[in-house]
């Protein structure tokens, strides 16, 4: 969905394209991305300088498959020193090095981050215009008065182009499933690590609700086209001359 007569701050790019391939037997998600039908699936380009565009220091791609219970999503992630601390479901999980899946629809959009010790942080937005119109103030898991409900403007926004939104902060994904390997020591650096991998199982019946006013379905139908972000955030940044911003994804904002 696109304003032109309000246009974001990367009118003009395009993000980048990627074709997910359904898979004939669900997964067994714990993370291991050595699986026969992980090989198989095409890798994402190394995600790059969110701000910036650049090639960070370190490798980070994606892979995404499905079938008709869940979209599933891998992780690589290169990381010498692997670490994490927060453990408690919802904690400020962007605290940490994390990976985070953003998956949006056209009048809600949904955040999932987890860090190396598969802590996850869930949260559910939805467009103020379409809170109404679009039927989410009949669920009762949207109501207005649920835990952790309030208005969000956003990371670095006051006065978004599409307008106000809701943010729901307790939500959680019902049937998510997450998984983390560690290829080294957690939390050790007295020795250097490859990094992890992360492996995540959202189910089609978890994400109807992302799709109210849109003409998608879910599980979807082949040639959907889905807008997915995936990136990467870490508490350490290159050094200078890098211009690290701290955060790498797939497409740059």
């Amino acid at each position: 969905m696109s304003y032109p007569d309000k246009p974001f701050p990367c009118a003009g790019e395009r993000p980048v394209h990627y074709t997910a391939h359904r898979v004939s037997s669900s997964l067994n998600i714990n993370g291991h991305l050595d699986k026969p039908v992980w090989k198989r699936a095409t890798r994402t380009a190394r995600f790059v300088d969110l701000i910036q565009g650049a090639r960070p220091i370190y490798d980070t791609r994606a892979a995404v498959l499905w079938d008709d219970m869940y979209l599933y999503i891998g992780f690589w992630v290169e990381e010498p020193f692997v670490e994490a601390t927060l453990i408690a479901r919802d904690s400020l999980v962007w605290t940490n090095n994390d990976v985070e899946v953003f998956i949006a629809a056209a009048n809600a959009y949904y955040e999932f981050e987890v860090n190396a010790l598969n802590t996850v942080y869930e949260a559910f937005f939805i467009w103020a215009d379409a809170y109404e119109q679009a039927g989410f103030s009949q669920l009762p898991e949207f109501a207005r008065d649920a835990p952790g409900v309030k208005p969000w403007n956003g990371v670095g926004y006051t006065a978004h182009p599409r307008g106000k939104r809701l943010g729901f902060f307790q939500w959680d994904m019902p049937g998510l499933q997450s998984a983390v390997q560690v290829d080294g020591t957690l939390n050790d650096n007295s020795d250097r690590d490859r990094g992890w991998t992360v492996e995540l199982a959202f189910p089609w019946a978890g994400l109807k609700s992302l799709l109210l006013g849109d003409d998608r379905s879910s599980p979807p139908r082949d040639g959907d086209v889905w807008r997915i972000s995936f990136s990467r955030f870490n508490t350490y940044k290159e050094a200078s001359p890098a211009q690290d911003s701290g955060g790498w994804a797939l497409s740059a904002h």
